[in-house]
């Protein structure tokens, strides 16, 4: 079971790094097809879009059929399907097209895993072990920041897709030789027990956890996978390496939120507290950001990167939820809390595409779309804090 968990892990890395790469690719895309910063965040916003649909029934997937299927099969025709179309790509329909299938493939690696904690181990190792995976995973941010640059600038963006093709095919064939299913639940009687989604829904506990979790992880989703490449170089002329080493730097940061935000909730006793605080921090550095928006690259690479750090509280966020689900609806219940999230990410790329279009237009500065941006990012965080102050704590 171990070495299909870390095959799942790797699975991790390379969704992490799809969710990203844009950033580092925006200048040339636009010079090569035309693809606009709009048509990134259009794209970018289909990719977790389409991650996100998929949440429910890879849910059920995992119930019903298990890990070990549900997520060879969709990374091997999602993820590498859809990096063949990026390198085919002709225009920024195409990269549309591409960002679907490789959300779609994406959308169980993840999930498989955190299924698995749940179903395997101690509840109270969930967040340390759902941390752990993030942390480990959000490398495939640092392979998309200076190295997705240089291999773009040595090789060729279309080249390095289809390297990329290659290799998502290959993780896949490995994670169905490797990874094991859960053994299958007990039940008294012998006669499964019934629910869904709805059941999930119906339970108070989590809906003032809903909230904070949809906008938790968009900002930095955002501002690392897309925004960032565009702001440094509109507002510091920054080169796709330097945009690189600010994007590594920032990616550095979400690694380490995620690693210390895993154990945190054993470390002080509480997963409300800990969420609530950091999450209010990155809440205050995106304000920040918008309040000096041209405060220079060491300034703007900190306050970045303090987004990234103090906004990885996914994985405890997971584990405060996963307290409250039923034993026999676990896959649908770390699929539903992922699908507020990503679904959240989703609908702020879209909205935030819209938003820098309509205050770019006749801007009175470079910076004016980019504060618009990062005010649109902060509030949410803010007001998902105050509704998240009335959620129940669970340490189990």
């Amino acid at each position: 079971m171990r070495a299909g968990i870390v095959t799942l892990v790797v699975a991790y890395v390379l969704s992490q790094f799809y969710r990203a790469f844009l950033a580092v690719m925006a200048p040339v895309l636009n010079a090569d097809i035309g693809a606009a910063p709009e048509d990134l965040s259009n794209a970018s916003g289909l990719w977790f879009l389409s991650f996100a649909v998929m949440q429910i029934p890879v849910g059920w997937l995992l119930d019903n059929v298990g890990p070990k299927r549900t997520a060879s099969v969709l990374f091997a025709l999602g993820a590498g399907g859809g990096a063949a179309v990026f390198a085919m790509a002709q225009g920024p329909g195409h990269v549309s097209l591409a960002m679907i299938l490789i959300g779609i493939g994406c959308s169980p690696v993840l999930m498989a895993n955190y299924f698995t904690f749940a179903r395997v181990f101690d509840p109270k190792v969930f967040g340390t072990l759902a941390g752990v995976v993030l942390g480990v995973g959000t490398f495939g941010n640092l392979v998309a920041s200076y190295p997705m640059a240089w291999a773009v600038e040595t090789l060729g963006w279309r080249e390095t897709m289809w390297v990329l093709a290659g290799i998502s095919v290959a993780v896949a064939a490995v994670a169905a030789v490797l990874v094991q299913d859960p053994p299958a639940l007990e039940h008294e009687g012998g006669e499964k027990p019934k629910g869904s989604v709805l059941t999930l829904l119906a339970l108070p506990a989590l809906w003032a956890i809903f909230p904070l979790q949809i906008v938790n992880y968009a900002p930095a989703a955002a501002l690392r996978g897309l925004w960032s490449g565009p702001y440094l170089e509109d507002v510091y002329g920054l080169a796709p390496s330097g945009i690189g080493w600010v994007t590594l730097v920032m990616a550095l940061a979400m690694i380490a939120g995620n690693f210390l935000y895993g154990p945190a909730d054993r470390l002080f006793g509480t997963r409300k507290w800990v969420i609530f605080v950091g999450n209010v921090l990155s809440g205050l550095s995106l304000l920040a950001l918008w309040m000096f928006p041209a405060s220079g690259v060491v300034q703007t690479t900190v306050l970045l990167s303090a987004v990234g750090l103090f906004g990885a509280s996914f994985p405890l966020i997971m584990a405060h939820a996963r307290a409250f689900f039923p034993a026999h609806l676990t896959g649908q219940g770390v699929t539903l809390i992922n699908l507020m999230g990503i679904g959240g990410v989703s609908f702020f790329q879209f909205l935030s595409g819209a938003v820098y279009g309509a205050t770019k237009e006749g801007a009175a500065s470079v910076t004016a779309p980019y504060e618009a941006l990062f005010l649109l990012f902060g509030l949410p965080v803010l007001i998902g804090c105050a509704i998240y102050l009335f959620s129940r704590d669970s340490v189990n």
